[in-house]
C-alpha cells in the first residue's frame, strides 16, 4: 500500500473512534438509569430488569443505577432534570405513580422537561392482608372503615400511587370520605412490604408483582384487585366482583434526558427496543407477572399526556386535590 494511502486510511479509522460512529453505537456505550425509588419496589425492579436486558441483548457496554427515593420520584426526577442535560445514554424510569406524585405535590418540576422514550409494562393493583390479620376479607375491612375510617391503616407508595388512589376512589363508593382515609405513604416497596409482612398496616396495596411471593407462601392473604377481570393465574376476586366499583391500572416506561436532539432520542428508543426483545425481558415479564406494553416515541408522549388529565380528574373526584 502506498505512504499517502496508508496515511487517509488512518486518519479516516481515526475519524471514526473519534465520534463518527453512528448515534447509536454511541449510545450502547454506558446506560445511566435513574431510579427515582428505594431499592425493592417496582421502578428499582423494573429498572434493574432494563439493564440486565440492555446487556444481554448487546444494546448497552454497560449500565449504572441510582437510586433516589421520595416524593413519588419527584426528588429523582429533579435531579435527572438537572444532571443529565444532553445526556444520551441517561434513562430515568417512571409510570403512573410518577403523575399521582406531581398532581398532588406540585414540585418544581415536570415531566414536561425530560424526553419521552417508551411504555414498558402495564399490571394493576392488589390489596393484602397481614398473615395474621384479625380481618379475613375485603368486606370485613369495609365495615371497619365505615365504622371507624381512622382506624384502618392503608400501606402502600407515595402519595398520589395507584394504590392511594384506589383507596381514596374505594372509600367514596361506600360511602367513606376518601379525606379521612389514614393512608401511610412508604418511599419504597421495600419499606411498605417490611411494613404489611410486621403487621404496621391493616392493609397493604401495590403491584401484584411485589407482593407475588409473599402472597404464594401465605405471609400475605389478597383480598381484591383493581382489574375488570381476574388476572391470569391469580386466584383474587376484583373489586368489581365484591360491589366496589373501582378500577384503575398501573404502567411503567422510561424518559431520556432534557435537551436531547431526536436522533439521540430515536437511538434510545431502539436500544429499549431491542432489550424488550430479549430473553432476559421475556424472563422478567413472566417471573414478575408484568404484561409488555410497548408504546414509543411521541405515542407515549401523548399517552402520558392523556392519562395526566385522567387521573387528575379521577383524584378530583375522589376528593384528593
Amino acid at each position: 500500500m502506498r505512504r499517502d494511502t496508508f496515511l487517509k486510511s488512518l486518519a479516516a479509522f481515526a475519524a471514526v473512534g473519534a465520534g463518527a460512529l453512528p448515534v447509536s453505537a454511541q449510545a450502547a456505550s454506558a446506560i445511566k438509569m435513574m431510579l427515582p425509588a428505594n431499592p425493592g419496589g417496582g421502578w428499582d425492579t423494573t429498572g434493574r430488569a432494563l439493564g440486565k436486558a440492555l446487556l444481554d441483548a448487546g444494546a448497552a457496554a454497560s449500565v449504572t443505577y441510582d437510586n433516589k427515593g421520595g416524593a413519588a420520584g419527584a426528588i429523582g426526577l429533579a435531579q435527572f432534570v438537572n444532571g443529565s442535560k444532553g445526556d444520551p445514554n441517561a434513562l430515568m424510569v417512571m409510570g403512573a405513580v410518577m403523575l399521582g406524585g406531581i398532581i398532588t405535590g406540585k414540585p418544581p418540576v415536570n415531566l414536561s422537561q425530560v424526553t419521552p422514550i417508551a411504555r414498558l409494562t402495564s399490571e394493576y393493583n392488589v390489596f393484602v392482608l397481614p398473615a395474621n390479620s384479625p380481618f379475613k376479607s375485603m368486606a370485613e375491612v369495609i365495615a371497619q372503615l365505615k365504622k371507624d375510617p381512622g382506624s384502618v391503616k392503608w400501606g402502600g407508595g407515595s402519595r398520589g400511587s395507584t394504590e392511594h388512589i384506589a383507596a381514596a376512589m374505594l372509600a367514596r363508593e361506600v360511602g367513606v370520605d376518601p379525606a379521612k382515609i389514614n393512608y401511610v405513604a412508604f418511599r419504597g416497596g421495600g419499606e411498605a412490604i417490611a411494613a404489611i409482612l410486621g403487621g404496621n398496616v391493616t392493609i397493604g396495596g401495590s403491584g401484584y408483582s411485589e407482593f407475588a411471593e409473599y402472597i404464594a407462601s401465605g405471609k400475605m392473604k389478597p383480598v381484591g384487585v383493581t382489574s375488570n377481570q381476574r388476572l391470569k393465574g391469580v386466584d383474587v376476586p376484583t373489586l368489581k366482583e365484591q360491589g366496589v366499583n373501582v378500577e384503575i391500572g398501573n404502567w411503567r416506561g422510561v424518559y431520556g434526558a432534557p435537551g436531547i436532539s431526536a436522533e439521540q432520542r430515536k437511538a434510545l428508543v431502539a436500544l429499549v427496543e431491542k432489550a424488550v426483545k430479549s430473553a432476559a425481558w421475556a424472563d422478567a415479564l413472566q417471573k414478575n407477572g408484568w404484561t409488555p406494553a410497548w408504546l414509543a416515541g411521541d405515542d407515549f408522549g401523548n399517552f402520558v399526556d392523556n392519562e395526566f388529565a385522567s387521573l387528575r380528574a379521577t383524584m378530583v373526584k375522589a376528593g384528593m386535590v
